[in-house]
């Protein structure tokens, strides 16, 4: 692709004896901050208590049992990381300031208000925390992007004004006030964030890729990329329609063909001696994969939940923690290098995804086992992430820079 990518941040080199002293406490400094430790926190706890229900060791919780994992899964986890990249990178892209200090705060007091409500019989309260949520971060993005007259990644806004009035409809179900299923809302939300992943994994990925493994020499290709991203838009119009079978089936077959194209020209064989790069292209193989399994769920072949777990495990979990460990590092002043708590998270998550969805596949029989196996897996990933990168986020950059 001819145009340039606006790149996120990399950390300044430096004299490791340069920085000395202990940092001070910057968790309000950006949003990465606290979300990305809120998120880890929650992705954590939040599929460790799916287990224990799913295995009949906890009661349901206020959201039964599949509903309130579904929707923890998204509209907790997930659209924390998004904002969290969303604030930090816009930042970047604008020149302006994004919510920090008390703003920041109250948003993430937004977002925890959430997560303990859907636990309680108070479903309008939860409604308006969940719904409020995705909006405030949007006014919180839109602000700078007006002042900085920032149009490019306007589009970012809309899509958390989409998830807002996606969370809307899901509460509506869930207080019996509309007559839809869960089911039939579920998937415009994943497809949202589907989006926003193929958006940023194409900006990002091989921009990581050439600064990280040079001479890997990656191929971008105009027509693909604008077909692989309207593929996704073609799919997420079909499920908002609720037209599915053949014609749902045809569109996921092809955006899983231009998908895994698109990621054959990265070149991700080329970049397995580097972890905080391999990691991308493993958690963007989801996605083609995700498509394709959904392509035959529509036809028969196999279960829906298996392809949604190929996108929610698979692409989200994976993709959210490369780019929650390779961006904490880069704004935090830390050299962009994997350590033990890395790599031991990539394969965890790597391993909770494989179990998930091709455990199912391989030996139905034992689905039962490989659930909570996959559960551990990825909570083990996220406690892992939380524990190393605590002290990072809430603590000033190492390189005195602000941020």
């Amino acid at each position: 692709m001819n145009r340039p990518f606006v790149p996120i941040e990399e950390p300044v080199r430096r004299d490791p004896a340069a920085a000395s002293g202990v940092p001070g406490f910057a968790l309000w400094q950006l949003g990465f901050r606290p979300f990305y430790l809120l998120a880890s926190v929650q992705a954590a706890f939040s599929i460790a208590l799916w287990a224990l229900q799913f295995t009949g060791m906890l009661a349901s919780a206020s959201l039964r049992g599949p509903a309130w994992h579904a929707h923890e899964m998204l509209f907790g986890f997930a659209l924390a990381v998004i904002v969290g990249f969303l604030f930090t990178a816009g930042q970047t892209w604008c020149g302006q300031r994004t919510p920090h200090g008390g703003w920041l705060a109250a948003l993430a007091a937004l977002w925890l208000a959430a997560r303990v409500l859907v636990l309680t019989p108070f479903g309008a309260a939860a409604a308006a925390a969940n719904v409020a949520f995705p909006l405030a971060a949007a006014v919180g993005l839109a602000v700078p992007f007006i002042r900085a007259r920032h149009r490019r990644n306007a589009f970012f806004v809309i899509l958390l004004v989409g998830l807002a009035g996606t969370a809307l409809v899901f509460h509506l179900v869930q207080l019996g006030i509309v007559a839809w299923t869960h089911a039939s809302i579920l998937p415009v939300g994943l497809d949202l964030v589907l989006f926003a992943m193929a958006v940023m994994g194409g900006r990002v990925i091989p921009m990581f890729t050439n600064n990280g493994v040079p001479g890997a020499g990656e191929i971008r290709t105009p027509w693909l990329e604008r077909a692989a991203l309207g593929s996704v838009l073609l799919v997420l119009a079909l499920d908002a329609l609720g037209i599915d079978g053949a014609p749902l089936a045809l569109a996921c077959a092809a955006a899983a063909i231009l998908h895994a194209l698109r990621l054959a020209g990265w070149r991700p064989w080329r970049t397995l001696r580097v972890p905080l790069v391999w990691v991308l292209h493993a958690g963007y193989a989801w996605i083609p994969v995700h498509f394709a399994l959904r392509a035959g769920a529509e036809l028969g072949a196999d279960a829906p939940s298996i392809a949604w777990h190929a996108l929610t495990a698979g692409a989200i979990g994976t993709l959210t923690l490369g780019m929650m460990t390779r961006t904490a590092l880069g704004h935090t002043g830390r050299p962009l290098r994997a350590g033990r708590a890395e790599i031991s998270s990539y394969v965890l998550v790597s391993a909770a995804a494989l179990l998930r969805v091709l455990g199912p596949l391989v030996a139905p029989a034992h689905t039962i086992h490989a659930i909570p196996a996959s559960a551990v897996c990825w909570s083990t990933a996220f406690a892992v992430y939380a524990a190393a990168y605590a002290p990072r986020l809430v603590r000033a950059r190492v390189d005195g820079r602000p941020g």
